[in-house]
């Protein structure tokens, strides 16, 4: 089950007994947890009847115990098991989960880990009870995931202003709806989201920005290309190289994929890539500028930049001054 089909049977009170919430993706199983706390109860039955366990001072004897209580003045009541990653032995709990209370929804998060499936305790909470993994979503499933979030909202988002964003906040969910929060309150629901509200109230510049630097290289605009270094160097902290050389592995990494495309067509390219097909005009022009010998000798400079970043055959050079060197050698 993904989180949100959990959190639509929640809403229709189609309660389980037992949710333990694992996996490498916190946003997903926060969002859950959340719900149950803030819904699954009436505000005046949670005193009584919500229990916020931590895993650090909670071992599986007292989540029991806790499990076990009947509700007071209510039909069911609420525990919820936080940093479960730390409780030691927390098969333990299988005592509990092969006959668990009927008038307790326990959840339990567990971040940043997961159960092994294949073990007795796995199977025991998967056949009495929910198992969610929450999994990572991958960099190209982020502008979608995005755009969805807003479009649930009521909102809706301009190509260039997304992928501002995920080039800015990367994958972090939690970080990426926190910021989506403060535009949703700027931005009035009948206007689009644009580039100018995303640098206005994000403080991400639409013009300096590491969308702008591949596009500019990608055109072999050298002027734009050297403006927009020049100003990563004077705002390193904001734009550390560690960053841009990824990003620019990545992009330079589709470039490559065009040439060895089988499909040339827009709709075979944009799948291939893995990008909006809004942006394949700036891949293909791209991928006439740079040849296969010369993306090959690309990925040798972003390699050497990213060494001499970390000190190696590097004795006083700034991160400023090496993307310099690295967008010269990558230009010419």
């Amino acid at each position: 089950m993904t989180a949100q089909q959990i959190i639509s049977d929640l809403k229709k009170k189609n309660y389980k007994p037992i949710y333990f919430l694992m996996g490498d993706e916190p946003y997903f199983i926060d969002e859950i947890a959340d719900y149950v706390s803030e819904n699954v109860l009436a505000e005046h039955e949670r005193d009584f009847n919500q229990t916020i366990l931590y895993g650090k001072e909670a071992d599986p004897m007292r989540i029991m115990s806790e499990a076990k209580r009947y509700p007071m003045m209510a039909e069911r009541q609420v525990v919820i098991v936080k940093e479960a990653q730390n409780i030691n032995d927390i098969d333990k709990l299988a005592l509990y989960v092969e006959n668990p209370q009927p008038t307790t929804v326990l959840v339990i998060c567990y971040k940043y880990k997961t159960l092994d499936k294949r073990k007795a305790f796995a199977k025991q909470i998967d056949k009495h009870a929910v198992l969610f993994d929450s999994k990572k979503l991958y960099d190209n499933q982020i502008p979608d995931w995005i755009a969805g979030y807003l479009r649930e909202r009521g909102y809706q988002i301009q190509v260039k202003a997304l992928v501002m964003l995920v080039e800015f906040l990367g994958n972090d969910l939690s970080k990426i709806t926190n910021e989506l929060s403060k535009l949703m309150i700027i931005v009035p629901k009948e206007k689009e989201i644009t580039a100018d509200d995303i640098e206005r109230n994000i403080g991400i510049s639409k013009e300096y920005n590491i969308f702008e630097l591949q596009k500019a290289l990608g055109a072999k605009n050298i002027l734009k290309a050297n403006q927009i270094v020049h100003y990563f160097g004077a705002n390193a902290k904001e734009n550390p190289l560690v960053m841009v050389v990824s990003s620019l592995y990545s992009y330079y990494s589709k470039i490559l994929v065009m040439h060895y495309a089988e499909d040339k067509s827009a709709a075979g390219l944009a799948s291939a890539l893995k990008v909006n097909p809004f942006f394949v005009k700036d891949y293909q022009q791209a991928a006439r500028n740079y040849s296969i010998n010369k993306l090959r000798d690309i990925f040798s400079y972003l390699r050497e930049t990213d060494m001499r970043s970390k000190g190696v055959d590097n004795v006083s050079a700034t991160d400023g001054e090496l993307l310099k060197e690295l967008v010269f050698k990558i230009l010419h």
